[in-house]
């Protein structure tokens, strides 16, 4: 037998248990299925200085933990589990957890968010999980390396944002170019090769995260016209090679763009089937921040309110 419900959340981290928040003060007796990594992206990072309200700063995973117990309060059952198939044809919106258990759902708020993409270095990987000086996110963790020296690798446009955000804090910018040329638009391209304290090696791909054991102190590099290694001090490790929206089980029904994030209807968190709606990093891949995406995780549950009531 399916479990009926009028609200159901489809992934965790700051969206998913603020639309939670939301949901149960609003007698929707939501259920959150928690995904494949509860808390969502900021479970990686180790400080978390730029949310409203923590004064002296918290770690991801602590203020996650908190968002989950927060929307307990309110009645939210968050689950473990994750999403493996979807059938939004229907006035009611099934959903498969683990293959095994059916739902049926008036209401569908999907909060998977975007994995970011890395080099895949075992030493890369290393100091990643440790919280010792890699990222994927420039406006996030640039603060904690204000006049040191980073390295960050990408070529697009968003490498390009991140570089020179990086160069407003930090002492020096080196920027890592796999191949001989920018993806970049020339404009962004043209920003940073003007600003003074980044250094763009071209041609040249990352070998190796040095570290001490703890945190980063440098990058092994190949600059592949000239096939010599080099090293380069550094206290901080920016990858800004994109992100891979965790969307993919809902093409066959919601309208994608072409890089796999869910289109809403401007203004809302309405995508184009009614009664599924989106929030958090699935949707967004310009802001990709905490407080954005709990923005949206409250639009989202205010949609799916409003929606339930215009079916009474």
């Amino acid at each position: 037998m399916a479990e009926h419900l009028k609200c159901l959340i489809i992934g965790s981290g700051p969206a998913g248990y603020t639309a939670a928040i939301y949901a149960s003060r609003a007698n929707m007796n939501p259920v959150l299925y928690q995904g494949m990594q509860p808390g969502g992206q900021l479970t990686t990072t180790n400080e978390v200085e730029n949310f409203p309200g923590y004064v002296h700063g918290v770690t991801g995973p602590e203020m996650m933990v908190q968002l989950k117990e927060q929307a307990e309060r309110f009645g939210t059952q968050v689950r473990d589990g994750w999403v493996t198939k979807v059938d939004f044809s229907g006035p009611l919106h099934k959903v498969w957890v683990n293959d095994t258990i059916e739902i049926h759902a008036e209401t569908v708020i999907i909060s998977t968010g975007a994995s970011a993409k890395y080099l895949g270095l075992p030493s890369e990987q290393r100091y990643l999980q440790q919280g010792g000086g890699v990222s994927a996110c420039a406006v996030c963790d640039g603060f904690f390396y204000r006049n040191q020296e980073v390295v960050i690798v990408g070529a697009g446009d968003s490498a390009c944002e991140e570089a020179h955000y990086l160069s407003k804090l930090c002492k020096k910018v080196t920027m890592l170019v796999r191949s001989e040329k920018f993806r970049a638009s020339k404009i962004m391209e043209e920003r940073v090769r003007k600003t003074e304290n980044i250094e763009i090696l071209m041609h040249t791909e990352t070998l190796e995260v040095l570290g001490d054991g703890n945190v980063v102190t440098g990058v092994t590099a190949l600059n592949k016209t000239t096939n010599e290694t080099i090293t380069i001090p550094a206290t901080g490790f920016f990858v800004a090679i994109g992100h891979t929206p965790n969307t993919a089980i809902f093409k066959d029904y919601l309208n994608l763009d072409e890089t796999g994030y869910i289109l809403n209807v401007p203004g809302s968190s309405k995508t184009n089937v009614p009664g599924v709606f989106v929030a958090g990093d699935a949707a967004d891949q310009v802001y990709r921040q905490a407080i954005t995406a709990a923005g949206t995780g409250c639009m989202a549950a205010l949609d799916a309110e409003r929606y339930l009531a215009s079916l009474e």
